[in-house]
């Protein structure tokens, strides 16, 4: 049923108020995108900023929806830095070494990442050691053999424009118009339409079931916003060269995944775990089962990280992955997954991805230095866990 009995602005606040943690990490989005945008003389919303900071969130957007998977089943997975940029290695290793097809190389160290998190999770649930402690040896093994296997080479430059293009390239136009991208504006269009489609579904589904939902005119004006702000991404993103491959990479990876935390039994599994596991079992949850797909799906998605690193510089570097989890945890926990499991949702793991990347775009724009960057991320970081604790005991 509809809310009618408050006025817009006493529903406005209750919203803010039940709804606090979602809304803050959005409302931090912005503020962090707008100081930038003050203080960077006006650079941080041109376009091709815009472009670079949506292909610098791709790798730890990745590694994020895979984290919170593990976080959520109340595990961790310390090792994805360092098997993705093994993986990274890998790809180019196979490609420029020893010539195999750019494509198959990519199919194969995904399935490499599979089997890493076939190993991690069998050590986990069958042997008995814990996640900390195996990822964190993981951590130690795959920085090793990162290190061994770019020994004799150094640096590897990748040069097959297929794989390049992955986090470099743009989706094609369908016009031959150089000024603007019409198909990037189409796509944001259908966005568009798409978040409205889908409310009102929402919206009429909990009407015919007499739940609550937010008033008509509030309703109108969220839907109103957020297709603003969707059309203004994408226009700006027309303006460019239209729209990042790799954005197009995540979008497909996280509509997969929150399909199936959504409305599959699996997703239904990895919550119930992460908020009881004992009473999972005990209601037939196989719960070794559940948590090594989540340790397997978390090493693949490593895997592919370290593939869209790897063709963002066009290289394989001993370097490669280094601080890549301490994003993708951050990213996970600023997007709302709780700290003590069984809560988290991927599309919020994507915003947390861009409050942590914005904060390194923006600085790197204004030629912060890197230790008063990881400076700032951890403070970031503890705040945002100290809201999870405060707002979830009260």
């Amino acid at each position: 049923m509809e809310n009618t009995k408050k006025s817009i602005g006493q529903e406005v606040a209750q919203l803010l108020r039940d709804n606090i943690k979602t809304y803050m990490m959005y409302i931090a989005l912005v503020v962090i995108m707008l100081v930038f945008q003050i203080w960077s003389g006006g650079k941080f919303f041109k376009a091709s900023n815009i472009s670079n900071l949506f292909n610098q969130a791709a790798y730890v957007g990745i590694l994020a929806i895979g984290m919170t998977l593990i976080l959520i089943l109340k595990h961790i997975d310390l090792s994805v830095g360092f098997v993705a940029g093994f993986g990274g290695a890998v790809a180019a290793i196979l490609m420029q070494q020893y010539g195999i097809n750019q494509w198959i190389a990519v199919v194969l160290v995904v399935l490499l990442g599979a089997v890493i998190g076939l190993y991690q999770g069998a050590l986990v649930m069958r042997v008995g050691v814990p996640a900390f402690v195996t990822t964190l040896a993981g951590m130690f093994i795959f920085r090793g053999l990162l290190s061994l296997s770019l020994a004799k080479s150094g640096t590897i430059v990748v040069t097959q424009p297929g794989f390049i293009a992955l986090c470099q390239g743009f989706i094609p136009d369908i016009t031959k118009n150089e000024n603007f991208h019409m198909l990037t504006m189409l796509i944001g269009v259908l966005a568009v339409a798409g978040v409205v489609w889908s409310q009102l579904r929402k919206r009429h589904t909990r009407q015919r079931y007499n739940f609550e939902v937010v008033s008509f005119p509030i309703f109108v004006g969220g839907l109103v916003l957020a297709s603003a702000v969707i059309l203004l991404i994408f226009y700006t993103l027309a303006e460019y060269k239209g729209l990042p491959w790799s954005s197009v990479i995540v979008a497909v990876i996280l509509a997969i995944y929150t399909f199936m935390l959504d409305k599959t039994k699996l997703g239904r599994y990895i919550y119930g775990i992460g908020g009881n596991d004992q009473a999972a079992e005990l209601s037939g949850v196989d719960v070794k089962k559940v948590t090594m797909f989540a340790f397997i799906s978390m090493s693949a998605l490593a895997a592919l990280s370290g593939i869209m690193y790897t063709s963002r510089l066009s290289s394989a570097a001993p370097a490669a992955g280094v601080g890549f989890e301490l994003d993708a945890i951050a990213s996970s926990y600023i997007g709302g997954t709780a700290v003590s499991g069984g809560v988290g949702k991927v599309t919020n793991a994507i915003i947390g991805t861009f409050v942590i990347m914005s904060l390194t775009n923006g600085m790197n724009l204004m030629s912060v230095d890197v230790s008063y960057q990881y400076i700032v991320k951890g403070v970031i970081f503890i705040i945002a866990v100290a809201f999870d604790v405060r707002t979830r005991g009260k």
